[in-house]
């Protein structure tokens, strides 16, 4: 049974790194996926690489072109902008719900996932706030007790994971954001659904001035610039 399963295994873990090399932006977009050269550089056979490559497409990473292979995900300044609106919306709704279902566990481990991401900001540490960043959002999903959103959330979160990284970079975002969290943070603790709801919706929506620095940082991510912020 171990044996038929380890295949699987693998090509999860293969998904994992190379989803991480796209949201670092180690793999920019419209970048080809070579099986081979993949395989090469993990040391395993193109079978999981090749299943690592169809579950990123699935999660709508990877782009799967016939005579072209798989090449990493390329997303207009529109889409990733409507794309945005609905992650907003999602997390509203599971905002609104961890206001009202939240557990004194929850509570606790939402507090340290706040201080967590204190300890980031105070370093100036961009990509450790980023991964702190997520468990902080991940745990309101778990705290709405609703299976299906939490689903959808984490896997629209996931899809934008190289933008949301992206927009931490831009000057003093770590300090917003984390006043922000603060915010959504009071308002779950209190149990005001709505006050929740809308704090964390301006949290992720992408308008204005920081949808002009998520198009510029897109350029940079595209060319292989440097993205990080003076």
């Amino acid at each position: 049974m171990d044996t038929e399963l380890a295949p699987l295994r693998r090509s999860e873990e293969l998904s994992e790194l190379i989803e991480e090399q796209i949201a670092t932006g180690a793999r920019r977009p419209g970048t080809r996926l070579d099986e081979q050269e993949l395989a090469a550089e993990f040391g395993v056979s193109r079978t999981p690489i090749r299943e690592a490559l169809i579950q990123l497409a699935a999660a709508g990473l990877v782009d799967m072109r016939p005579r072209r292979g798989a090449l990493v995900a390329e997303v207009g300044p529109a889409r990733l902008c409507e794309m945005f609106e609905v992650m907003a919306e999602l997390e509203a709704m599971c905002a609104r719900l961890a206001a009202r279902r939240i557990t004194a566990a929850e509570q606790q481990a939402l507090l340290e996932a706040h201080g967590s991401c204190e300890a980031a900001r105070d370093a100036q540490d961009p990509d450790s706030y980023y991964k702190l960043n997520e468990v902080f959002h991940h745990r309101i999903y778990a705290a709405s007790h609703n299976g299906f959103l939490a689903e959808q959330a984490t896997a629209l979160h996931r899809r934008l994971r190289p933008y949301r990284r992206l927009q931490l970079r831009v000057r003093n975002r770590m300090l917003t954001s984390y006043n922000e969290h603060a915010e959504i943070v009071d308002a779950i603790l209190a149990g005001d659904g709505d006050r929740a709801a809308n704090a964390i919706r301006s949290h992720v929506t992408v308008q204005g001035e920081r949808f002009a620095d998520l198009v510029a940082s897109l350029d940079q991510l595209k060319s292989g610039g440097n993205a990080r912020a003076a």
